[in-house]
């Protein structure tokens, strides 16, 4: 079984950690140089303000309505994203972090374990000790697991934030109640076609003959179909046009050598910048994490992550290796041994969009800053 955990609202969600009077009131989160809207707490979405909204338009709005603003804060977030994920590798050592807010977990081997009842424990634990509200779906696949996530947020008052897809009628039940445009995986020209054809939600997409399958949305559509099935067989890389894209592996055995963590990183951002350009984006955030084995009791025990701030938006290896790496030498500590590493690239944005600086005396792309007072507009050399 796999468990999707999603943290709900999740930038609103840290804000109101540390503002405590903010609970149960609107508030939106701002973009870089607060353009416009890209996170929201449930109130501020009853009161009409949309996804995206540009902030100058809606100042009115937020104004007349009592919404709390905030301008994005991803030191914040990537600190308390990394809270939330030391919290989930305390329930299974085979976690996936897919994005600064998102985490799939693979319970192999829990059979006989109840894990509804371990989805309300990792519920309760994450809210006693970050004070973040997360939603757990679970599922015998990832795309299962991802729509058992929507129907526990979705219902959170009958579900408990935790519902799992663990039968046959759950699951027919669960794929005709999900509309095709909301299937991951599924994008605007995919629930297009589909659409023409009548193919209205997810039960009636997987009751499609596999050759048409194939030959319309190619062998990634008919992995998706097949793990909606409930065969497991999709792979995160066939998922395109993320909001955050995420490379982590833990590693074969324990490193405890700056040289060895710089190897794995440089090639986690490599791999993580290739999937950018594939999908024609760039990103202006690099998250890098490294975390020790929290199983081995008899080793201490340390985990940290950084937030690098390009100053401009790229998706050049180059530049994100560099970032990369300036993130892993200020929270890599001697006299560890670690178990596992990472990269997240943040703050997505299309490549057509990129804007260059006015005042930059070089090539704009290869500067970046961390949000720690240093280096702000520095190239610091590998």
């Amino acid at each position: 079984m796999f468990a999707l955990v999603d943290c709900n609202n999740f930038y609103a969600s840290c804000e109101r950690v540390f503002d405590p009077s903010l609970r149960n009131k609107p508030v939106v989160v701002l973009s870089n140089n607060d353009g416009c809207v890209i996170a929201r707490s449930n109130e501020a979405k009853a009161l009409g303000i949309p996804m995206g909204a540009p902030a100058f338009q809606f100042e009115e709005d937020f104004k007349a309505k009592g919404i709390s603003v905030f301008s994005s804060n991803y030191s914040l977030y990537g600190d308390m994203s990394g809270r939330v994920m030391n919290i989930l590798s305390q329930f299974t050592p085979d976690i996936e972090i897919y994005s600064i807010d998102e985490s799939f977990l693979k319970f192999n081997g829990f059979e006989l374990f109840d894990l509804e009842r371990i989805g309300k424990e990792i519920v309760e634990r994450v809210i006693r000790h970050t004070g973040i509200p997360i939603s757990v779906g679970l599922a015998p696949t990832k795309a299962l697991a991802k729509i058992a996530n929507k129907i526990a947020k979705k219902f959170s008052d009958r579900t408990g934030s935790v519902y799992a897809i663990d039968s046959e009628e759950k699951k027919e039940k669960a794929l005709r109640w999900t509309k095709i445009g909301d299937v991951w995986g599924i994008g605007r020209q995919h629930e297009k076609r589909l659409l023409d054809i009548n193919v209205k939600n997810a039960w009636e997409f997987i009751q499609l003959p596999n050759a048409y399958v194939l030959k319309k949305m190619s062998v990634v559509g008919l992995r998706l179909k097949r793990d909606l099935s409930g065969e497991s067989t999709l792979d995160f890389e066939e998922v395109k046009n993320k909001k955050n894209i995420a490379v982590t592996r833990s590693f074969d055995k324990m490193y405890s050598e700056f040289d060895d963590l710089r190897e794995r990183v440089a090639t986690y951002a490599a791999k993580a910048a290739t999937k950018l350009r594939k999908q024609d984006s760039n990103c202006t955030l690099v998250y890098v994490f490294l975390i020790t084995n929290p199983f081995r009791t008899d080793l201490k025990q340390y985990r940290a992550n950084i937030v690098v701030k390009l100053s401009n938006p790229s998706n050049s290896t180059m530049v994100l290796t560099k970032a990369a790496l300036y993130g892993l030498k200020k929270i890599f500590k001697n006299g560890y041994h670690y178990k596992k590493a990472g990269v997240i690239i943040m703050g997505i944005t299309p490549a057509s969009q990129i804007q260059l600086s006015l005042f930059s005396a070089e090539d704009p792309r290869w500067l970046f800053r961390s949000d720690g007072a240093t280096c702000f507009g520095q190239t610091v050399p590998l």
